[in-house]
Formats: structure tokens, sequence, C-alpha cells
């Protein structure tokens, strides 16, 4: 059996079942372990199965491409853990950029409210949670409006990040892996995400575990372009070592008992 071939009996399995194990596949294949444990690296890095202990898990592709509201009850408690550790890269004073996304509108929302801050944003429910603060100047970059993330794209947008220097871009992605470093599926959320990071001091990405191994259609950044990846404790271990090779740190944000046990 050749490897697609395979690697279409795995998913195929793994969708049916809810999950695969290692030592199942090789025999059922007649394959030793370790042809499956490749096989199951390859179809993590194509954002098709999650490893786990002694096998893997199918993914839900279609929840990374719904509305805003239809993704805020996705992973919830990971993202609030992730929007939670993002605030130890929030500067006591200056200016963010805060990008359009699920887990940046969680911190967003708990934003210290002690602090005078500058924040630029595309995205319209970044800038509706943050309109009515005191403490907040902020500043809505313009564009044309995006239907699933509610954020300006294109030629306005460009000009207007081309605009301005701040100190940390809070940045969302689609897909993170050490060959194709930062993915996400639209070409003009792409280049806007392009933009913010050359017009921050540092980036810090917030990514839940998922879009580690995924690899999406349009290219954002190489990995070397951003200092911080954020995302939950349930990562693989394996994808984190070879994304902080690349030079890239990645802090593991944990889930509070209590979301453990919901």
């Amino acid at each position: 059996m050749y490897a697609p071939e395979r690697h279409q009996a795995i998913l195929e399995l793994a969708q049916s079942r809810g999950r695969v194990d290692v030592r199942d596949l090789a025999e059922q294949l007649q394959v030793t372990p370790e042809t499956i444990r490749r096989d199951l690296t390859t179809l993590e890095r194509r954002g098709l199965l999650r490893r786990a202990h002694g096998g893997a898990i199918p993914i839900e592709r279609a929840a990374l491409g719904h509305s805003v509201p239809e993704r805020e009850t996705v992973m919830a408690a990971e993202k609030q853990a992730i929007a939670a550790a993002a605030l130890a890269e929030v500067p006591e004073s200056g200016s963010i950029l805060i990008d359009a996304g699920t887990t940046t509108i969680r911190l967003a929302e708990i934003l210290p409210t002690d602090r005078r801050l500058t924040v630029v944003t595309a995205s319209l429910p970044v800038a509706m949670t943050l309109a009515s603060l005191p403490q907040i100047e902020l500043h809505l970059l313009g564009g044309a409006v995006h239907g699933e993330s509610l954020s300006g794209v294109g030629t306005w947008t460009h000009q207007m990040l081309g605009m301005v220097a701040v100190e940390v871009a809070f940045l969302s992605v689609s897909g993170i892996t050490p060959e194709r470093g930062l993915t996400t599926a639209d070409l003009a959320e792409s280049a806007v995400k392009s933009a913010m990071i050359r017009a921050a001091r540092r980036t810090v990405v917030l990514a839940d575990h998922r879009k580690f191994g995924r690899e999406e259609f349009s290219r954002i950044a190489p990995l070397g372009a951003v200092d911080t990846i954020i995302t939950d404790d349930a990562v693989n271990p394996e994808l984190v070592a070879e994304v902080e090779a690349a030079g890239t740190e990645v802090v593991l944000a944990p889930l509070s008992v209590e979301a453990r046990t919901a």
C-alpha cells in the first residue's frame, strides 16, 4: 500500500471511530509502528488529524472557517487561558495592535483598566469592546470589511498601518509550521497581518493548539518574524520543539481546574 492510500485509510478510520491507535493501525495496514507515526505526523501537518497519546484524533476543519459568533464558542476555555497569558505581554503604557480573531477579542475584553494604552485595530468587534473605555485611545483602521472576520482589509488598511509604529502586535493565525511559518486561508487578511508585523516592534501570536502543524493557503510570515507564540497546554510537544528550534518562543497557557473539569 502506497503512502497516499495509507493516509486515506487512516483518515477514514479516524473519522469513523473518533480516534486511531498506532499499534492497531500498524497491524491493520501491515506496516511498522514507525511508519504509522510518520503518517500521523504528515496528516497533522496538513491539519487533518491531531496527535494524541499513542495515536491521533480527527480535526473538524470547518470550525476554522465560520463567522465570529460561531467561532467564539469553539475552544472557549483555551482561548480565555491564552488571552490571560497574553496580558504579560501588554506594556505598562504605550501602543499596541490587536488583530481580528476570537482569541484577540478575549484579550481586548480583559485589558487592564489601570493603564493608559493606545490601541490600533482593524477589527470591528475589538473596536466595539474598547470604544467606551476611558483609558484606551482607540484607532480603528479603515478598509473594506471582511465578512467572516468583521475586520478591515485592502489598500486603505495597508496605508493606515504604514503610518503607525507600535510596541506590540497581538496577531491571530490559522496555521503554524516550521516550514511555511504563519499562514491563513484568506489572501486579503494575510496581507493585513503581514503589515501588522512590520508596524510592530514585537509580535505575539495567540493561537490554540489546533493551529500547530496546520498549513493554510496564504503565507503571512516566517516564524522568525514573530517573537512569541502563546498557546494552550494541549499542544503537541513535538511540534512545540520544532517551532522553538526555529527561534520562536512558545508560551503554554494552562487551563484552570474549573475549565478542565467543565
